[in-house]
């Protein structure tokens, strides 16, 4: 999630918990908490350019972590000697902080280490995207009342708003899939591996991704009541294995190393784009709609020194705020209504 959800995620559970303890202290430990498991993006390294990957919502991301970046998050105040006599407070503060990171980061897409170092899962419930308009807004009017007029309540009024935005995404999210399994089967087709990914800001639209002998098919579900609901077709694209990438490429340790690292990131989502075969890309994510252009990926040169080159298209993705608005609304052309089930 982006760092100021987090960071007012953190400070509402933060005064909410411990406000008539702190003050208006409560907050800013909990935000402080609430942003510090994201400091493994300095991990990172100019010789290894998936290290990065490897290792953002990973340990510091740890359900088991929490402990130890709660202690990091009060070394600040614990340091100085007017705060120690509150040190349990302090150290509750971000603790609790540093825990709702990790666990609403799970809520995304992008898959977080939750359980490590037990498992190498990594765990994404697929409800929310990283950028939630709705609930920052939400948890941010909530803290500053809350703050303003020395009370819990509408930090926890908040907080059980961004409860119910979550739960109901949730519940689109079960629909949405019943619904790509009535696309899949119009189409004959044996669904062999399932997701489906929110879009920014609303439980209304989803990108189905669907698997089905060796190709992904994507579509676009808008989400709305029994006879209202409506998809629109997108696109197909082969599923790349490690069998597929050149002979060149198969020969170079480090490549397949990289690749089947980078597999493992993309939960093995992973397909030529489709302008450019060369870039190797995260089929969950893409630029459009009608065809594959992977927001990041990897590019190959087998037998150079650095043979793995990460291809970051981030900068180009933008959000058409009046397409996404006219699909929402139901203005949108090309949506049509789902095939009944037989």
């Amino acid at each position: 999630m982006d760092p100021l959800t987090h960071a007012l995620l953190g400070a509402s559970a933060a005064q909410v918990a411990l406000g008539p303890r702190l003050g208006r202290r409560a907050w800013l430990l909990g935000a402080v908490g609430g942003l510090l498991p994201d400091a493994d993006v300095l991990i990172r390294s100019s010789a290894d350019p998936l290290l990065a990957i490897q290792y953002h919502r990973h340990f510091t991301h740890a359900l088991a972590f929490v402990p130890i970046g709660g202690l990091v998050a009060a070394s600040p105040w614990l340091a100085q000697t007017q705060h120690r006599q509150n040190w349990r407070p302090i150290l509750a503060a971000t603790t609790i902080g540093y825990a709702t990171h990790a666990l609403l980061d799970a809520c995304t897409n992008y898959g977080t280490h939750l359980l490590w170092p037990f498992s190498s899962l990594r765990v994404a419930w697929h409800w929310i995207t990283t950028i939630g308009p709705p609930l920052t807004l939400t948890l941010l009017v909530g803290l500053i009342v809350a703050v303003r007029r020395r009370s819990r309540l509408p930090a926890a009024v908040a907080l059980l708003l961004g409860l119910a935005y979550v739960g109901t995404a949730a519940w689109q999210r079960e629909r949405a899939l019943q619904v790509q399994s009535l696309i899949a089967a119009a189409r004959g087709h044996r669904v062999e591996r399932a997701e489906m990914f929110p879009t920014v800001g609303n439980p209304l639209l989803w990108r189905s991704v669907y698997q089905s002998q060796g190709t992904l098919y994507t579509d676009r579900l808008r989400i709305v009541g029994a006879d209202t609901t409506r998809w629109q077709e997108g696109s197909t694209v082969e599923l790349l294995l490690e069998k597929d990438l050149s002979p060149q490429a198969r020969d170079d340790a480090r490549v397949r190393r990289d690749f089947a690292r980078f597999s493992y990131f993309s939960a093995g989502w992973i397909a030529r784009a489709s302008a450019d075969p060369s870039v190797i890309g995260d089929a969950r994510y893409s630029l459009r709609s009608d065809r594959f252009e992977p927001i990041w990926g990897v590019r190959f040169h087998p037998g150079a020194v650095a043979p793995t080159e990460w291809v970051d298209r981030t900068a180009s993705n933008r959000v058409p705020v009046g397409e996404l608005w006219r699909e929402i609304s139901g203005t949108a052309g090309g949506y049509i209504a789902v095939p009944r089930a037989r």
